[in-house]
């Protein structure tokens, strides 16, 4: 192609037709020649519009040389194998190319993997990301103490993902742990249970068994799902395993187990049990004296324990930033008190911070995996589950038999319109629908359990209307102490219960 020239339309257009049909980062490159007929430049005649640069600019790239575009990549080596692949026609592949930019507003340091081939005249260029994706499954990895491995077992090669090695405090240099110094770092009590899993494996079911392993001076409790995949005559040729650290799990139940115990010997004096139990419901879960700072929101946790020493209760929070950028909030309250209540309480809890870590963040289908979780467990218990977007502003909620968030915005306090949603416990197969609220800067937002509404001297209407009224003061007169001034609303609460609240201002 001669300088600074596109050819005929016809066959761009059709190419641009093409490419915008395809849902990646294609793009058609045609050579830039010099005076004496040398490659000097490439020029992006078409490329798809659903798939934007790192600067986000999609067709509005066509007719543009690539030198203008990304000045930082002339003469670098996808430059080089543009070149050699338009010279010699041979596809080409640079698996890690590293992009730098330094624009205000883009990512400075960028990687992709870029597939090059010679068509038309030209070059067809696929881009696609991989540094985005890495970081998100490290990030997974980190949040749910989460590592996969992959054996295969024709060759006996093993793979393991950077999470496998933080849980065995490898280095990654050193490769996968052999298969014989894994099964030497098993405790030899559970080797019986690693025997069960590959039984359950050759039936063709997946396994999901929970062992311990020795890793430097201490003892970890390794949860671990894995499946076969099997070749076209069904002999296995590769095991998957997924992998959780749960030892903190473990050591939270056990540890539960020896409170238990104590409170069930009443060895102690009244006093002693109080504090047990106060000792107990903050191994669950710890209440934060500081607000939590998420994601577009600030958020405070208020927890009153029941004035009875040994009425601990099933009342539970969440608040946890979510690794696309939003935030999620939960409150509920298992039926009962005493220990089966706690331990109801923990069960879900742990299993929602796990279901997070695997990335379900539906409010609905959350609500649908405790539902089966309690029928499971056989108990009952009322939950509240939403997601903030803060780029949206909008909330996304569903509930299981619980009262509706209260939203407060310059002093009006309404409850938010209550979707339908059954008793957790109650049936298995119930559905939990979302519906969605828009907030705006400055409103307030308080999900709370029935504790603070319940009191013997009112009825369960006026001592809502109290709480609405307090929530609308503090809104009327906004300001950065807003969420202490919600806390007040545990003084009120009812005694004979344990009431929690999650208060969350938004901030953007």
């Amino acid at each position: 192609m001669a300088e600074g020239g596109i050819p005929g339309e016809p066959p761009v257009a059709l190419v641009q037709e093409i490419l915008s049909a395809i849902p990646s980062g294609c793009t058609w490159l045609l050579p830039v020649t010099g005076g004496t007929g040398e490659v000097v430049d490439f020029t992006v005649a078409a490329t798809s519009d659903r798939v934007q640069d790192i600067q986000r600019r999609g067709a509005r790239r066509r007719r543009a040389r690539l030198s203008k575009l990304y000045p930082s990549m002339v003469g670098g080596p996808l430059w080089s194998l543009y070149h050699q692949v338009f010279a010699d026609g041979i596809p080409g592949e640079l698996a890690d190319f590293d992009y730098e930019d330094r624009s205000a507003g883009v990512v400075a340091h960028s990687r992709f993997v870029v597939t090059v081939h010679r068509a038309l005249g030209g070059l067809l260029v696929w881009w696609q990301r991989s540094d985005e994706h890495q970081r998100r499954m490290e990030r997974t990895e980190q949040l749910g103490s989460l590592g996969w491995a992959e054996t295969d077992l024709v060759t006996g090669r093993n793979e393991w993902s950077p999470g496998m090695y933080r849980i065995f405090e490898r280095e990654a240099t050193l490769g996968p742990l052999p298969r014989d110094r894994q099964a030497a770092a098993m405790l030899a009590e559970d080797r019986g249970i690693a025997e069960t899993a590959w039984q359950t494996l050759d039936t063709g079911a997946a396994s999901d068994v929970t062992v311990r392993f020795r890793i430097g001076t201490a003892v970890k409790h390794l949860r671990i799902l894995s499946e076969a995949a099997r070749d076209a005559e069904g002999a296995a040729v590769k095991i998957y395993a997924v992998v959780q650290d749960v030892t903190a799990r473990e050591d939270s139940r056990s540890a539960i187990e020896r409170l238990a115990d104590q409170l069930r010997t009443r060895e102690t004096t009244a006093l002693a049990e109080h504090r047990l139990a106060g000792q107990l419901q903050h191994l669950i879960q710890p209440v934060p004296t500081e607000p939590l700072m998420l994601p577009g929101l600030e958020a405070t946790v208020g927890y009153l324990p029941a004035e009875k020493a040994v009425r601990v209760g099933g009342d539970w929070y969440h608040a946890q930033p979510l690794p696309d950028g939003q935030a999620l909030l939960a409150v509920g309250d298992v039926a009962g008190h005493g220990l089966e209540a706690a331990s109801g309480m923990a069960h879900l809890r742990f299993a929602l911070v796990a279901w997070l870590s695997i990335g379900i963040h539906d409010p609905g289908v959350l609500l649908a995996h405790m539902n089966r979780l309690c029928v499971e467990l056989g108990i009952t218990g009322t939950a509240v589950v939403a997601r903030h977007d803060p780029a949206t502003g909008m909330l996304s909620w569903a509930r299981a038999g619980h009262l509706p968030p209260l939203l407060s915005r310059a002093g009006t306090s309404t409850e938010l319109p209550r979707p339908p949603g059954l008793l957790l416990g109650a049936d298995v197969g119930a559905g939990y629908p979302v519906v969605c609220a828009r907030l705006e800067r400055g409103d307030l937002v308080l999900l709370y359990t029935d504790g603070l509404v319940e009191r013997k001297e009112v009825s369960a209407e006026e001592r809502l209307e109290q709480v609405k009224a307090s929530l609308s003061a503090v809104s009327a007169r906004p300001g950065g102490d807003a969420l202490d001034r919600l806390r007040g609303l545990l003084h009120s609460a009812n005694p004979d219960d344990d009431t929690c609240l999650l208060a969350v201002r938004v901030l953007a």
